[in-house]
This record gives C-alpha cells, structure tokens and sequence, in this order.
C-alpha cells in the first residue's frame, strides 16, 4: 500500500518495485498500447491567456496506459487565489496538476467548479478537497453522484484503471450545489458560472472567466474529436450551443481536445454533429427503419476521420434512435 496521499508515479517510466498487479497490469496495457504501457508524458499546463492556463487530456478511452487522462482541466491565477475547473480522471493526475499550479503560483486553490460529475472529471477531486478548496457543482449532478451508476463505476474503474483509480480513490460530493448559475468573484475578478444542462448531462456547468474571455465549456464541446452523446438530452444540447455563442467568448476551453480559438467554428462543429444525429436517426424512427439498416444507409463521411468515431460514433446514433423512437411512440 503507498502512503496515504501519496499517488503512483505519473510522469516518466513507471518504477520498479510496484505492486505485483502493476506489473500484471503493464503487461497487459502493452500488448494494447505497444511502447507506451511503461512510461507516461508527464502533464504540463499550457497557457491560454494571461493567468489562463490548461491540461490537455488524449483524444482516446481511458486505460491504464494513459491514466484515464482524456479529458481536460483548466484554472485561473488571481490575486487572492485560483479557481480551478474540473479535476481529472485520477488522483494521480489531480496531484500533477496541483504541483502544476504550485509551479506557477504560490496562491492557494480556492475553488474547483466541476463542470459535471463523469468519471474522467472528477476522480481526482479529493486531492483539491484535501488541500483546502471549495468544490462547487450542480445540485442536479448529486442524484447521480449518489447513485448505483456511479458506485458500480468506481468499482470498475478500480480493477480496470489500476493503479492510477483503487480502493483509496472516492466519490467527492460538492460542498456547494448550485440551483442555477451564480457569479463567483475571487481577487477582484468576476466568473459567470451557467446552468447549461440538461444537455451532456443534466448538470452541466459551463464558466465564464469574463476579464479574460475565456469559457470553459465542459463536454459541451468536444474539439477535433466524436463526442460522448450517452443518454444526453441532445435537443437541448443544441439549444445550450448556441446560448454559448451568445456569450462571445474570446477562446473555448473544451471538455475533450485542443484549446479553440474560433468558438463559432467549434460550437458549430458540435452543433452540426447532433444536429445529423438528430436528422437521420429521427428519420429513420418514424419511417420505423431498423437502426442496423439506418445506421449502413447514413453517410458519415463527414465525422468519420476524428478521433474515436469507431469508438462512439455507433453507440452515439443508437442512443439517439432509441431517444428519437420513444417520441415518435408518444
């Protein structure tokens, strides 16, 4: 067992003397990864304006190999302290990115805004809860947060994403649930921080660091990649889409890829995407189309060279049939 607060070595090669289920579970990852099972890049923060910066998960699922980092977080530096937004996939990577910000201020974090409670943003919650911050998320994401859906999926998590998510890994509830949104104002500067769910998931947050421009977007926006559509209410994802766009911001950090500096573009990358999902999958409920048959006779040419389209392009249109065939059946 390592010492409590003290996490697997995430950058560089991992190191002998591990546990035995680390070896096995190297093994295992190389034969999927070739190359890459034994070492991991170590997180770097990349700035995006003045006081701005984020971390940049994989275009990829999550695995040991990459420590479930594939999706992003990010924070702002101001007088009195920081303001983070989400807090990764795992502890491991929660620690990295906390020793990231000591790197570049000595100011406490303040507050982490969790922009929804998946699993590959919240995992490394308890490291900021544990060094003083206050975490802050909707009230809707704690019905899920308290869930069976939730527990059985730390449970597989911890065999599956072993050793970065295990036993000691928990589920960290907010200390301040939201009704709706709110301005939160830290050294002298104003965030606006939006209710935009339902869409991705019914608590999406989305943040406004409005001195600066910058939106944090949460899975609403997916940049150079096929987004994770789930059980998502995608009809109000394109509605909150555009309530984005309304909002002007200079550059989007997104959920999931690159940092965007045309959100019009991005957004309607997003927008687009759902938007066919809608069009063909509902066409093909009301003609009473089987999916296999939709989903052979729909030109996905379009999406099908981004990341993860083989992943999640078929469970995405599935879900979507299934969502469009229950209200054609009302």
């Amino acid at each position: 067992m390592w010492p409590i607060h003290t996490w697997p070595v995430a950058s560089g090669c991992w190191r002998h003397g591990l546990r035995r289920r680390l070896i096995i579970g190297s093994a295992i990852a190389s034969l999927a990864f070739p190359g890459r099972a034994l070492c991991a890049e170590p997180l770097k923060a990349q700035p995006v304006a003045d006081g701005v910066w984020f971390v940049q998960g994989e275009a990829a699922l999550g695995s040991t190999a990459n420590r479930n980092f594939i999706s992003n977080a990010g924070f702002v530096v101001t007088r009195d302290g920081v303001l983070v937004v989400d807090a990764l996939g795992s502890p491991a990577l929660a620690q990295e990115l906390l020793d990231e910000i000591r790197r570049i201020t000595p100011l406490p974090v303040r507050y982490v805004v969790v922009t929804h409670f998946h699993a590959d943003h919240i995992y490394g919650l308890q490291v900021f809860k544990d060094a003083g911050a206050t975490i802050i998320g909707h009230q809707t994401g704690r019905d899920y947060l308290t869930s069976d859906t939730a527990r059985l999926r730390l449970s597989a998590s911890r065999e599956a994403l072993a050793p970065w998510v295990d036993e000691r890994t928990r589920l960290v509830p907010a200390d301040r649930w939201l009704s709706g949104g709110m301005q939160l104002e830290l050294g002298g500067e104003r965030f606006l921080i939006r209710h935009a769910g339902p869409a991705h998931t019914p608590e999406d947050l989305v943040v406004l660091a409005q001195a600066r421009g910058v939106l944090f977007a949460g899975d609403l926006v997916f940049r150079g990649r096929i987004p994770f559509v789930g059980q998502a209410d995608s009809s109000h994802w394109i509605d909150a889409l555009g309530e984005l766009l309304a909002l002007q911001p200079r550059l989007v950090v997104p959920g999931h890829g690159p940092l965007s500096p045309d959100p019009a573009q991005d957004l309607q990358t997003t927008r687009d995407y759902l938007v066919y999902l809608r069009q063909t999958m509902g066409r093909a409920a009301r003609d009473m189309q089987p999916f296999d048959e939709a989903y052979a006779s729909t030109d996905w040419s379009r999406f099908e060279s981004l990341p993860l389209f083989r992943a999640a392009n078929r469970m995405n249109a599935y879900n979507t049939y299934l969502l469009l065939e229950q209200q054609v059946d009302k």
